[in-house]
């Protein structure tokens, strides 16, 4: 039975890497080639002068042609990584999903697809969305304190924050939804804010975005944030679907199945 899961739940993985890897090598790649012209051109207007500014120009006229024929191999190039790369990360994160919906199915709230998108919701808060609380993604020319073991220390310390507080907020609805659910969502979402007012007021400044644009530097933080979200989502989508093609039954009602059938 989790052999079973765990294919089911690479082969969401793949399913949703490759839409995953399409927008980076469509979406996100050019963004962060339009992030680094910026940055660059704001580094060069600091400290460059234009005394070899015509020697530069013919220089450049001589090199056109074959940089536009090196420029489409290495876009075709890049975008191949990228569609991989999303591919083993969707791999990945559906390998976990699917040993994460394994285990705690049963403790789950709701039924069949909601089941899904709560523990979809947990693993981007823990995996994304709590880190990036205080080490939010990193964009060209920005400027990072510390040294990248302890940004790692604190990355993975977050996770544990994360799934901490996606747990608290189960825990929560389940208790108070029993008398009334709405008001057991409200409640399930006060760790969340209380997470997110915290490292709002209380976490370090970590990454600085240097001299970008505040407005570009919303644009792709909120895209990178939309892109994991819809990746998690897309991997609970297929992987309800391949068990709903499979004819899965839900572990509440295999517990049942074998209490009335020993």
């Amino acid at each position: 039975m989790l052999v079973e899961y765990l294919e089911r739940g690479i082969l969401a993985g793949v399913i949703a890497g490759i839409a995953y890897g399409a927008y980076v090598a469509f979406v996100a790649n050019p963004l962060i080639s339009y992030m680094e012209t910026v940055a660059e051109a704001g580094d060069s207007s600091r400290g460059h002068a234009h005394e070899a500014g015509n020697h530069a120009s013919i220089v450049g006229e001589h090199a056109h042609t074959a940089g536009e024929e090196a420029h489409a191999v290495s876009e075709a190039m890049t975008a191949t990584i990228s569609v991989g790369g999303g591919v083993l990360w969707g791999i990945l994160l559906g390998g976990i999903f699917a040993l994460a919906y394994y285990v705690l199915e049963p403790a789950l709230p709701g039924r069949g697809n909601v089941k899904a998108c709560v523990l979809a919701g947990a693993g981007f808060l823990t995996v994304s969305g709590a880190p990036w609380l205080v080490l939010p993604p990193t964009t060209p020319g920005a400027s990072q304190a510390y040294d990248p073991s302890l940004r790692v220390g604190i990355y993975l310390g977050m996770m544990v924050v994360g799934a901490v507080v996606a747990t608290a907020s189960v825990q929560v609805y389940q208790r108070v939804s029993t008398e009334h659910r709405l008001l057991g969502v409200v409640t399930a979402a006060a760790p969340i804010v209380a997470l997110v007012a915290s490292t709002t007021v209380g976490a370090p400044t970590i990454v600085e975005a240097g001299g970008m644009p505040a407005e570009l530097v919303t644009v792709f933080r909120g895209l990178t944030a939309l892109s994991q979200a819809a990746l998690w989502t897309c991997i609970a989508g297929c992987f309800v679907w391949l068990q709903t093609r499979a004819d899965v039954q839900s572990a509440t009602k295999r517990s049942d199945d074998l209490l009335t059938n020993p």
